[in-house]
């Protein structure tokens, strides 16, 4: 396989806390490492390759100087790039977590999640007077689906800006904006935090990665993050711009780097979060893998390899010990997933079977 693909799922010990991280590996199979974290064998990326196949892929991976470190690089070009052969009148490169994607990059009602990742816009960025979303929360499922919930967008005015905005329903609004001036040129690192739920709380920090000051933030303690018929919300980031004013535009790319997906859910004790804690996994197993619960009883016991493929599958009247065994797989990093009444544990295990 070319190059090694990165999918790493952490759990900490707290009540279905998990972290998923997508970092850039090196050149080539980028479609391919995206997928493997964001959608396992389904497709997360929404590119305009259709309509531009002689440029090839418009999400490739470079090392960059500065973070010393490879990162994502999204192409979009005025002409001849489309919204996926839909839309001609705007035009996407955005990555995301839809439907068919893990159930912790979707976000549910009564939890809260933290995304985190950065991004640089290259010297001489040039903005749509109509947008130009770089980040966007989606709302899946219920009329209101159609509106994001909300955007980081930019847009040309005097001076170019840097806007979030949200929409409760359908009506869109501007919650803070900046001159974009300041954010060009230089990577940036967002910590994006959000309650779901009627009764949320959101907030957002933009800081510079060269001396960590804050150069954008908004929090707000009361607002509604969660919509009727709303089946979960799901991220997408990349550069999904209007060409009604095309003239203003030029060819761009973004750099993109560690994004990262940390999802909590809230229990109103701290009891659960202790029981969750503690799991104990065999690490490393050989034949048999061993899993041990203090209070909580476990349902089922599930082996991904790093390409988030599902190897293994066990399920069981709840109890507090399983096994599962692995003495047919080669030795190797996997992925155990442990889910119990009140918890879902993930956890990198080591296998070298006798």
């Amino acid at each position: 396989m070319k190059g090694l693909l990165v999918f790493i799922l952490m759990m900490f010990t707290q009540l279905a806390y998990s972290q998923v991280i997508l970092d850039a590996n090196g050149p080539g199979e980028t479609y391919e490492l995206i997928t493997s974290v964001l959608a396992p064998n389904h497709n997360p990326i929404e590119v305009p390759d259709c309509n531009h196949e002689e440029f090839g892929k418009h999400i490739d991976e470079i090392f960059d100087e500065e973070l010393n470190i490879h990162v994502f690089r999204f192409h979009i070009h005025t002409t001849p790039d489309n919204d996926r052969c839909i839309n001609f009148d705007r035009q996407r490169n955005e990555i995301k977590s839809y439907d068919q994607s893990p159930d912790n990059l979707l976000g549910v009602e009564n939890e809260k999640v933290i995304y985190k990742w950065k991004f640089k816009l290259t010297e001489g960025f040039q903005s749509s007077p109509n947008f130009t979303h770089l980040h966007q929360l989606k709302s899946v499922g219920g009329s209101l689906a159609s509106m994001p919930m909300y955007t980081l967008t930019t847009r040309k005015a005097s001076p170019d800006r840097l806007e979030l905005r949200y929409a409760e329903t359908d009506d869109q609004i501007t919650l803070a904006k900046t001159d974009l001036a300041p954010l060009i040129g230089k990577w940036l690192e967002v910590t994006e935090t959000i309650k779901y739920g009627t009764n949320g709380t959101y907030e957002i920090i933009i800081k510079s990665v060269i001396d960590d000051q804050t150069l954008f933030s908004y929090a707000n303690n009361a607002i509604i993050n969660w919509r009727p018929g709303a089946d979960f919300v799901r991220p997408k980031w990349g550069i999904y711009r209007s060409l009604i004013n095309d003239q203003d535009l030029r060819d761009e790319t973004v750099l993109f780097a560690n994004f990262s997906i940390e999802e909590l859910a809230i229990s109103s004790t701290g009891q659960l979060h202790e029981q969750a804690s503690k799991i104990i996994i065999s690490n490393p197993a050989s034949n048999t893998l061993f899993i041990s619960s203090a209070s909580n009883k476990i349902n089922s016991i599930q082996l991904f390899n790093l390409n988030g493929q599902k190897l293994l599958e066990k399920h069981s009247a709840p109890k507090l010990h399983m096994t599962l065994d692995v003495s047919a797989i080669p030795s190797g990093t996997y992925i155990t997933k442990v889910n119990g009444e009140k918890f879902t544990v993930s956890k990198l295990v080591f296998v070298a079977p006798l």
